[in-house]
């Protein structure tokens, strides 16, 4: 063989920060949309629910050449009650799977941009598969459950290893690395 076999171009960091641009909250959906509905298949179509109306969307943005170019992942936060604000729809593209920093990024923004907005209890059902991620992150497994015909862990997060950070809208910028 004359050449190396070469792979798919992965950008070596990502920017999480809240949606604030219509295609990055286009990009949020269509991820989602493939994640739920064409692999996971839990839901038909669609996943959006009524809670879309009122949850704030995060990114994480891959760059090309330093800009950002495509939603390599997401996830939502909403406030379920005063204080108590929940985190859902966690979708990280197929090709980002398994390098810990798109999921890492989004679950740090999202708890830590809850906090500084006045939380005091963040919650998430988590997919059974997913639960060990979160467990290394500080969050404890407060029951089993069942949904939408998958075994989830309902989740809380241990707010003191969550700083309140108020700049959501800008974000952070985090590094990827290719699995080994």
């Amino acid at each position: 063989m004359l050449f190396e076999p070469v792979l798919p171009y992965l950008a070596g960091e990502c920017t999480v920060k809240f949606a604030t641009a219509d295609w990055e909250r286009a990009g949020a959906m269509a991820l989602r949309a493939q994640v739920f509905c064409r692999e996971q298949r839990i839901f038909e179509g669609d996943d959006r629910d009524a809670t879309d109306a009122r949850a704030i969307t995060l990114v994480a943005l891959a760059p090309i050449f330093g800009v950002p170019d495509h939603v390599v992942g997401t996830v939502r936060i909403h406030e379920d009650a005063p204080g108590v604000w929940a985190g859902s729809r966690l979708a990280v593209d197929l090709s980002y799977r398994r390098m810990g920093a798109i999921g890492t990024g989004l679950i740090r923004l999202a708890v830590s941009s809850a906090h500084a907005r006045g939380c005091h209890r963040f919650l998430a059902q988590v997919q059974a598969r997913n639960a060990e991620l979160f467990h290394r992150l500080h969050w404890r497994t407060l029951e089993e459950i069942t949904l939408h015909g998958l075994p989830h862990h309902f989740m809380e997060a241990d707010l003191d290893h969550y700083p309140p950070f108020g700049a959501g809208e800008t974000g952070f910028v985090t590094m990827i690395r290719r699995a080994a």
